[in-house]
């Protein structure tokens, strides 16, 4: 496994990979402003030998305390700052994949019109065509300003209006995320102000901005950002609200053992869509959890926020938390298959960047179709004939 605990479905002997030791930077290029790592290197390691050098990968998802780079590739994985750095899979210029039935190496220049791009083949590909041995990735230089702002306004719908015409029309921030009108009201938009006078004032949406650069690149995005942001409705809060949520944005995951402790239930889903079904996809989400959960006794607090963007459309991050009541768990895969459902209907993708695993199986089979499953088999049976890899993710095992 490139990344993360060892999960079988079937009984049986597993063996469990520990890439730890694989731990290096391979090369450095700050010519081309390129890196080859290993894929056992975890995110801060990455991100302290590049700064030896002047260099940053720019790559933070709130699992960057503990994620590899290895599964950083393997699992497609977005940053907190994919608006300015992008996603890691755009980051990624080459890989090298051990395979039961060989080595595949793939990627040799910055861009290729020499057939397929067979670097997707490997990416998101969950460990289940081989072991990423190593990554070769694009790298910036370390940022001299990082400055993060925030933002009010009415509604979610006009704060999404607003982060579209930024994404569509720029100035792109590196930092561009919304919080619905419940997730701004309980304050995980600004985790660190969980709690305040702040998080409890029914004040509409929060939006953060950052901006990172030289000085002058900076200063002159943010302004011309505030002027668009303005002129969507949005009103300025200042850096107090940015340095807060930097301050506490990989602090979210660990609410959810306090959450277990006081006899909550806390779970989380995302998906991305065009920016035309957001409006559509968001609500239909929403509905799905609140009815299946009501339902069963125990009814939720639902909140979402955007923390990717695209010029063509947005991801939707959701936070459930509800009371655990009997058989909580079963209540949850129960309001996750009905929001899975409503998740394909309005027009969304199963999942943005959490991956697929299992849990995803099945609605990614329908995603992908009927002949784009046979062509996965295909590639799954020709690099790994005796299915030793990973069995059951990504697709029902053989």
């Amino acid at each position: 496994m490139p990344a993360g605990a060892l999960a079988p479905e079937r009984r049986g002997t597993f063996v469990a990979l520990d890439l730890r030791r694989m731990d290096r930077l391979i090369a450095l290029d700050p010519v081309s402003r390129t890196a080859t790592l290993q894929p056992g290197l975890r995110a801060p390691q990455a991100e302290a030998l590049l700064a030896e050098h002047g260099f940053t990968l720019g790559h933070f998802p709130q699992s960057y305390e503990w994620a590899t780079v290895g599964g950083f590739a393997a699992t497609r994985s977005s940053g907190q700052a994919s608006a300015g750095y992008g996603r890691f899979d755009e980051m990624v210029l080459g890989l090298t994949l051990a395979t039961p039935e060989g080595t595949l190496d793939t990627g040799r220049a910055p861009r290729s019109a020499a057939g397929p791009d067979l670097r997707q083949l490997v990416l998101g590909s969950e460990g289940a065509f081989g072991v990423i041995t190593s990554v070769t990735v694009r790298i910036r230089p370390v940022p001299q300003a990082c400055v993060y702002e925030g933002w009010r306004f009415a509604s979610f719908e006009a704060g999404a209006a607003a982060l579209r015409r930024l994404a569509q029309d720029g100035p792109r921030p590196t930092v561009l995320r919304l919080s619905d009108e419940t997730e701004t009201l309980i304050g995980l938009a600004q985790p660190d102000a969980i709690g305040s006078a702040d998080a409890r004032q029914d004040a509409g949406c929060t939006a953060i901005a950052g901006f990172e650069g030289t000085e002058a690149d900076a200063a002159y995005r943010r302004d011309r950002a505030a002027a668009v942001l303005r002129d969507c409705g949005g009103t300025p809060l200042g850096e107090e609200p940015g340095q807060r949520w930097a301050q506490g944005r990989y602090s979210a995951p660990y609410l959810r053992d306090s959450l277990l402790d006081a006899g909550a239930f806390a779970e989380t889903l995302e998906t991305a869509a065009f920016w035309s079904r957001i409006p559509g996809l968001y609500a239909s989400v929403r509905d799905a959890l609140t009815a299946t959960l009501t339902g069963a006794g125990t009814p939720p607090l639902v909140m979402c926020h955007i923390s990717h963007v695209y010029e063509n459309g947005a991801s939707l991050y959701f936070t459930v938390v509800c009371a655990q009541g009997e058989d909580a768990l079963a209540h949850w895969m129960r309001a996750k298959h009905a929001a899975g459902e409503a998740i394909l209907a309005a027009g969304g993708t199963i999942s943005h960047h959490h991956g697929v695993g299992t849990d995803h199986r099945d609605w990614y089979v329908r995603e992908a179709g009927p002949l784009g499953v046979e062509a996965l088999r295909a590639v799954k049976r020709r690099l790994d004939p005796s299915g030793l890899l990973n069995p059951g993710v990504l697709l029902p095992a053989d």
